[in-house]
């Protein structure tokens, strides 16, 4: 008897085998990463942690931006006219940076990016969202800080003592690496909105 001619292809399993390895680097992308394994005791812990370094962000930008009379007073509150950059960048009187932090001390896109940087970096750190991204924004708003600071002077430019309490490491520097530890180990998904946040992103797993 002949064999029935057919045009069904023949599959390729080298395409296959493609097909199905795309398919599963694709589920795997998109797919909700599980909560952090920690002790019941550790879970607190970190939650606790990235809720108050949250809060000083947050607090920072709310009082900047209401004047609500613990470091600015309401006459000097962004939503009357104040500048929430002026007083800190203007009196900056050491490092190599000086002239450049009085340059910009005021200025309407400093006071924007500043106060954005506040209220961006405590939201995310409160709710447990966008940790990805406040793992570099938090830090770079530190760090800057930090050089406006410069902890290793031991005297103004004027001449006068700093009254600095360490040759390089302040609390700056401390909050940025907890930020980026934070980040690191999922925090956001300790009693907080990670997970739902990488189902809203889907496959945009920086955005997490």
């Amino acid at each position: 008897m002949a064999t029935p001619v057919t045009d069904r292809p023949i599959p390729d399993p080298d395409h296959a085998s493609t097909a199905t390895t795309a398919g599963t680097v694709a589920a795997k992308s998109s797919r909700v990463p599980d909560t952090p394994r920690f002790s019941p005791a550790a879970q607190v812990a970190i939650a606790l942690l990235r809720v108050a370094l949250g809060f000083i962000f947050l607090w920072a930008f709310l009082d900047k931006f209401f004047g609500l009379g613990y470091a600015t007073p309401s006459e000097k509150a962004w939503i009357h006219g104040g500048s929430p950059t002026n007083g800190f960048l203007s009196n900056v009187a050491v490092g190599p940076f000086e002239s450049f932090f009085h340059s910009i001390a005021g200025t309407w896109w400093a006071n924007t990016l500043f106060m954005l940087g506040l209220f961006a970096i405590g939201t995310s750190l409160i709710l447990g969202v966008a940790m990805k991204i406040t793992m570099f924004v938090g830090p770079l708003l530190l760090v800057m800080m930090w050089s406006a600071e410069w902890p290793m002077a031991q005297f103004t430019s004027a001449g006068k003592p700093t009254s600095s309490a360490n040759p390089f490491l302040d609390d700056h520097l401390i909050y940025a690496l907890v930020i980026i530890v934070l980040a690191l180990i999922g925090a956001g998904r300790v009693y907080g909105l990670g997970n739902w946040w990488a189902k809203v992103t889907g496959h945009n797993t920086w955005l997490r």
